[in-house]
């Protein structure tokens, strides 16, 4: 079992989800979190000053996985979120050791497999 960490552009959470339901992937976790990679600095203007934009809005998707679903879930998350500009983003990959579901108490060992999806 695996955890993709996808960091990507606000504007391509829409098109991100729609294609990695289009896979089977239907369960995620979403959060908003700000960065700094190649992507360069902007301005920014509040309450009449200016300053400068060194830390970015992004888009932080977590989804757990089979081992055999993270090349095709990578390569659609590269597919939907790419605009080919600095600050992309990246996908990170984590091993998971263990996976429990909290309503049953049981280890939850088939996190979207493939073709036998089954929402908790």
């Amino acid at each position: 079992m695996k955890m993709i960490g996808a960091i990507i552009r606000p504007e391509k959470l829409t098109d991100t989800i729609n294609a990695l339901k289009e896979i089977g992937i239907t369960g995620f976790t979403v959060n908003q979190v700000v960065g700094r990679g190649k992507q360069k600095d902007g301005k920014g203007t509040y309450r009449g000053r200016n300053y400068k934009v060194t830390l970015h809005p992004k888009i932080k998707l977590e989804i757990t996985l089979s081992d055999n679903m993270v090349q095709l879930t990578m390569d659609t998350i590269i597919k939907a979120a790419q605009t080919g500009d600095d600050g992309d983003g990246k996908i990170y990959v984590y091993p998971v050791l263990q996976a429990y579901n909290i309503r049953t108490g049981l280890p939850d060992e088939n996190i979207h497999e493939e073709n036998s999806m089954e929402e908790n």
